[in-house]
């Protein structure tokens, strides 16, 4: 029981194929200029990202003792925290 592929058959199966081939060439010509440009602005981000990141590192030396918050003038001290002493160095 050995079935013989038809011509009408055969020649469906390659008219889908071309079919499908030049829907996604015409698709792809249709969506690439979209799809470049979003992953440009995404490689831009991510640039801008690493370049921001390397020169806040560049900034402050090692070692040294970087303060990111404003301190808030609003807070109250007590000027009156104790006696003062005077020390003299003894030789």
């Amino acid at each position: 029981m050995l079935q013989e592929a038809s011509l009408y058959g055969f020649v469906r199966t390659i008219l889908i194929i071309l079919l499908v081939y030049y829907g996604i060439k015409i698709l792809t010509r249709l969506f690439a200029p979209y799809m470049v440009r979003y992953m440009s602005k995404k490689m831009q981000e991510k640039f801008e990202g690493q370049f921001q990141q390397h020169q806040q590192k560049q900034q402050h030396k090692e070692g040294e003792t970087v303060i990111d918050k404003i301190p808030n003038d609003k807070a109250t001290s007590n000027k009156k925290v104790g006696e003062y002493i005077d020390y003299e160095e003894i030789d």
